[in-house]
């Protein structure tokens, strides 16, 4: 009995008409809450690093803020020093 390749390609052509829209259907509905926690652990991420960022920022600029106090509070420091050793006198 040999194979009819007509037939046998219209029967293959006739059930991937039917077939490929279902499984497209399928593989959409059954990856959408897939994708979509993808999009929300991605998003949520994104929003913690830029909410990191910002802190971070502020935190550099306390430590600037600091370095600056404490150059202060030592100059002043020098000048008191400054002060009793000419208000000591000559020694």
């Amino acid at each position: 009995m040999p194979i009819d390749w007509v037939a046998l390609a219209g029967v293959v052509g006739a059930l991937l008409v039917v077939l490929i829209p279902i499984i497209g259907l399928t593989a959409r509905f059954a990856l959408k809450p897939i994708v979509e926690s993808f999009r929300a652990v991605q998003g949520s991420a994104t929003r913690a690093t830029l909410e990191d960022t910002r802190l971070l920022e502020r935190l550099d600029a306390l430590a600037e803020r600091l370095d600056g106090i404490e150059n202060d509070v030592r100059r002043l420091g020098d000048a008191r020093e400054f002060d009793e050793k000419l208000l000591e006198g000559p020694s």
